[in-house]
């Protein structure tokens, strides 16, 4: 295959070399079964750089591009999944392909591994053009082809002095290890461990870099929200009891409740919104809970991110 014909092929492939002008192309069809574990890397990334509070960013299967000495495509491979974990220094805005030489490699490269041992050849490129942080999974979920000494599982390859080590731990996530990796990319629902995990490395990324769940845009605009509902409602209940109950001790006393109802009305309906958006129903009694009225706002997000049902959120708040 030539460099004109590759420009013309629209499918997948592994690996393109000009000197022998061959291509080592996917022959599995894209399915499910393939596709989940990049895409699913992808949608636990994107929460831990929600709870981080700045953007980490998945660029897919794009071309990774070497050039020979005259400038000239010398070889280019394609990963099943990319990602940088700071995507404003990548520079790959209106970039056709990932160079080496001009753009930052990525942090992390998955690859995922159903019919072949990439350890036998893709993974020495890899190696060779020095990417730090490779890691390849074989999904749980088996293929009649796949071969028997291929067992599930992800290993995670670091680059130590040009040389791939497999390591338990990775380094872009520190405290994300291969295993739970593994599990979170292999579950069919997300797990209330696996969130309880991706809220931890999102807090220990944002400690290191100085951000939290303020600064992601959607997170800011719920507390936002929250904290001005709860005021504006306090302060009409408040209003409204205290008048009832008189100008003295009723004024005083309604505005506290006041307060504290429209900050627990409020803090609900948002959790409210929260769970749904993330596909977990909740029943007609949920608005009316006293559970609210007790917990704190980072308590009710940080419950309404990481649980799998109305059950676990409402135990998690202080509910029996």
């Amino acid at each position: 295959m030539t460099y004109d014909q590759l420009r013309r092929y629209d499918g997948r492939l592994e690996v393109w070399d000009a000197e022998s002008e061959t291509a080592w192309m996917v022959r599995e069809p894209t399915s499910p079964t393939h596709e989940s574990p990049s895409h699913g890397l992808a949608g636990l990334v994107e929460r831990i750089a929600a709870v981080r509070g700045s953007s980490i960013k998945c660029y897919g299967s794009m071309d990774l591009l070497r050039r020979d000495a005259r400038g000239e495509p010398r070889r280019i491979m394609q990963a099943d999944q990319t990602v940088y974990l700071y995507p404003r220094r990548a520079e790959l805005l209106g970039a056709s392909a990932m160079v080496v030489g001009r753009h930052n490699y990525p942090d992390v490269v998955l690859e995922v591994d159903h019919t072949t041992d990439i350890r036998r050849g893709k993974l020495k490129l890899y190696e060779s053009w020095g990417f730090p942080e490779v890691w390849v999974e074989v999904p749980e979920h088996r293929v009649a082809s796949r071969p028997r000494g291929l067992v599930p599982g992800l290993t995670i390859h670091l680059l130590e002095d040009g040389v791939y080590r497999a390591s338990p731990e990775s380094v872009a996530f520190p405290g994300w290890r291969a295993e739970a990796i593994h599990e979170a990319m292999n579950e069919a629902e997300r797990s209330v461990r696996t969130n309880e995990r991706l809220e931890r490395l999102g807090r220990g990324l944002g400690s290191r870099d100085g951000t939290g769940p303020d600064d992601d845009a959607l997170m800011r605009s719920l507390r936002g929200q929250s904290r001005a509902e709860g005021e504006h409602k306090g302060r009409t209940k408040g209003l409204a009891e205290g008048r009832r109950k008189g100008r003295a001790e009723g004024l005083a006393e309604g505005e506290r409740k006041g307060r504290m109802e429209g900050r627990a009305d409020t803090l609900a309906r948002v959790a409210r919104r929260m769970l749904r958006s993330r596909g977990v129903e909740v029943s007609e009694g949920f608005l009316a809970d006293p559970a609210f009225a007790a917990s704190s706002e980072d308590a009710v997000f940080e419950a309404a991110m990481a649980c799998a049902d109305e059950a676990q959120f409402l135990a998690a708040i202080g509910t029996p």
